[in-house]
């Protein structure tokens, strides 16, 4: 049963993480991820390391809602690694005036005191 719960959990963090992002509000977008210097982003210009390191790079590479068009995720696997990881794999889309963008993701999301958060992810 707490399986099934932590799934729906991740799910919703990624639910709320769209809807931050339709809003065009990156600091709620970044509410899914671990605020840590840890935190681990793999993206098209190679590893960033830290919260604020990422948040930095969505707000340069996203500066307007015109930027960062309308987001959608389809999530192809959620797997529970243990008790205190899972990993997803999904696609992103963004649509956008501008032309939209698309590419896959993995995601590794950690139980920290109570919080399920992404400590890892590579989007490309």
């Amino acid at each position: 049963m707490s399986q099934d719960k932590d799934r729906t959990t991740i799910l919703r963090i990624l639910d709320e993480q769209t809807q931050a992002w339709n809003r065009g509000d990156l600091e709620n977008f970044m509410k899914g991820y671990w605020k840590n210097d840890s935190l681990c982003f793999i993206g098209k210009s190679g590893v960033t390391y830290g919260w604020n390191n990422t948040l930095d790079n969505y707000k340069r590479g996203y500066p307007d809602t015109a930027a960062m068009g309308k987001l959608h995720f389809d999530i192809l696997s959620v797997k529970r690694l243990s008790p205190e990881y899972y990993h997803v794999i999904g696609k992103w889309y963004l649509q956008r005036s501008a032309g939209d963008l698309s590419g896959h993701y993995t995601l590794v999301f950690r139980k920290i005191k109570e919080e399920w958060v992404i400590i890892s992810d590579h989007s490309s």
